[in-house]
């Protein structure tokens, strides 16, 4: 031989202590060695509001009337009123609107805040005014918002 080769022994070295082929038929993973099956039953979680429906309302709470302004392009502006009593006729009162202040306007719906009257123009004051004399809204519950 000569010197500086090693010499190859037999036996297996490095970090198995198997050969490669005694070591291909191990088993890596046995869940019988290393799962341990445990039956565990979590409480279920506290819902302090499951029996309450989203149409009920708490005695004592407020359903504001938001009527808010909305700058569309230049000087133009759109009022929207939200807030409303579900069982009201959005499209009557829509049209009585429309008739008492001269402008243009509609009834959309949207998925979170329900229907929203749109109408053309800055009539804040002018839509307040009127559902606190028709009386479809107390004064107390009216916000208005904008500029």
């Amino acid at each position: 031989m000569r010197e500086g080769r090693i010499k190859e022994s037999k036996t297996p070295s490095g970090p198995f202590p198997l050969g490669a082929r005694e070591f291909a038929k191990v088993p890596k993973f046995s869940k019988n060695r290393y799962m341990v099956d445990i039956d565990v039953q979590i409480p279920s979680a506290f819902d302090p509001f499951a029996g309450i429906d989203d149409e009920t309302v708490a005695p004592g709470a407020k359903e504001y009337v938001h009527i808010r302004v909305q700058q569309r392009n230049g000087k133009k502006c759109v009022t929207t009123i939200q807030g409303l009593d579900k069982k009201l006729s959005f499209e009557k009162i829509l049209k009585a609107l429309k008739k008492e202040f001269c402008c243009n306007g509609n009834v959309v719906v949207d998925k979170e805040l329900g229907k929203v009257i749109q109408l053309q123009g800055d009539q804040r004051k002018n839509a307040s005014q009127f559902l606190i004399n028709d009386g479809l809204v107390k004064k107390d519950l009216i916000k208005i918002h904008g500029f």
